[in-house]
């Protein structure tokens, strides 16, 4: 028997620098949090794992040798409402050959428990036209339970705020019918009262008569003072529609500012409820504060329009418009309480440069629909933040 004859020195260079690229792979891939994977689906349809790190237990709860097995197990895993998204970006990642990007939820039969996991691999085309991926799951469970959570408390907050604005809308409705009723009402008296003494002074002290003359000028502009209050409170016009309000709030703001303003509308019924209609309402009104103290602008239109699932409110101004440090300055609530305003009404707020100058407001909100779609929302996410923490 002849002695077994050694690797010529260029073979056992290469044998070397292989398993020093081997190890270096493996510590990797051993401080890599996740499951470390290649996953081919071939041309007939039929699906393989060629390769599985030893985080494939921790991940999925099975082994690497059972998922070799039955590669179709780990399909099983995926929960079937996130099953169909899974198979769409795996199609779609194989036929483009771009990066495959996917998170769903996955049950772990071993720890009877709701993982959510993501996945992210590149796909290499193979000669006999299988595709074959290389990548890394991980999981991300934490992450998502505080993305729900965040979006939980979000809507909360928008309920909160939009309830806070319908209790603010009554108590200035409250206020403003009081102001009316009891401050107008015992002003009408007084000056009815003053006219009877002054028919009585007919001939007496001109002195008398004078001061008489001016208790009741200054009476009328109490009155005045009075219903403007109450209409700065609670426009009564509101109650005849919003496109009324906003018609009658567009030609006050031009004769209280001096500034060219129009209002149109597309309907006379926007199809709105009271308390939708005032929201709206409110941010027509700040915005043209806003136009007044900051834009420096000659002229103002206010745009209203009933769409076909929308309601459109635009402001656009002639002035300086909004630069984006004065968006982000801390200070900007009112800014602020528009765009919060119309995230309560399930709609968007955006601001924008006008064409020549100025700056444009627009806002859309769907509707018939606000309320429920917020509602809705907010029972989504603890429905889905129940869905993953029941097992916990």
């Amino acid at each position: 028997m002849r002695p077994a004859v050694p690797p010529p020195a260029d073979s056992q260079a290469l044998l070397t620098e292989l398993e020093q690229v081997r190890a270096r792979f493996a510590a990797i891939v051993s401080n890599t949090p996740g499951l470390v994977y290649q996953f081919v689906l071939h041309a007939d349809g039929g699906v393989s794992f060629p390769y599985l790190s030893e985080g494939c237990l921790a991940l999925l709860g099975l082994t690497a040798a059972e998922l070799h097995a039955r590669p179709q197990r780990f399909l099983e895993l995926i929960l079937e409402d996130d099953r169909q998204s899974y198979l769409d970006a795996m199609r779609a990642s194989a036929n483009a050959l771009w990066s495959w990007n996917w998170e769903g939820r996955i049950w772990v039969e071993a720890w009877k428990d709701v993982k959510w996991i993501n996945l992210r691999c590149t796909p290499h085309a193979l000669a006999d036209g299988a595709v074959r991926w290389d990548g890394i799951m991980t999981n991300i469970t934490a992450s998502k339970l505080e993305q729900l959570e965040v979006r939980h408390s979000r809507a909360r907050l928008a309920e909160l705020s939009a309830h806070t604005d319908r209790v603010k809308e009554q108590e200035r409705s409250r206020i403003a019918r009081e102001i009316h009723d009891e401050l107008g009402g015992n002003l009408t008296a007084i000056k009815m009262a003053l006219a009877m003494l002054a028919a009585r002074l007919d001939g007496a002290d001109p002195a008398l008569r004078e001061k008489t003359d001016y208790v009741d000028a200054l009476v009328d502009r109490t009155i005045e003072a009075v219903h403007r209050i109450a209409l700065d409170l609670r426009p009564a016009l509101l109650d005849l529609g919003l496109v009324a309000a906003l018609e009658w709030q567009v030609k006050e703001f031009g004769k209280q500012t001096g500034i060219h303003s129009c209002f149109s509308a597309n309907q006379r019924d926007i199809g709105l409820d009271n308390d939708q209609a005032t929201a709206l309402f409110r941010i027509a009104q700040e915005a043209l504060t806003n136009v007044a103290k900051h834009a420096h602008a000659s002229k103002v239109t206010v745009k209203l329009a009933r769409l076909r699932h929308h309601v459109s409110l635009k402001i656009a101004d002639n002035g300086r418009g909004i630069r984006q440090a004065d968006r982000a300055k801390p200070d900007s609530f009112g800014l602020r309480g528009m765009a919060e305003r119309a995230r309560a009404l399930g709609g968007t707020l955006t601001l924008s440069h006008a064409g020549g100058g100025g700056t444009v407001v627009a806002i859309k909100i769907k509707r018939d629909t606000v309320r429920d779609g917020l509602i809705a929302a907010a029972a989504g996410a603890t429905i889905a933040e129940e869905n993953i923490s029941a097992s916990k």
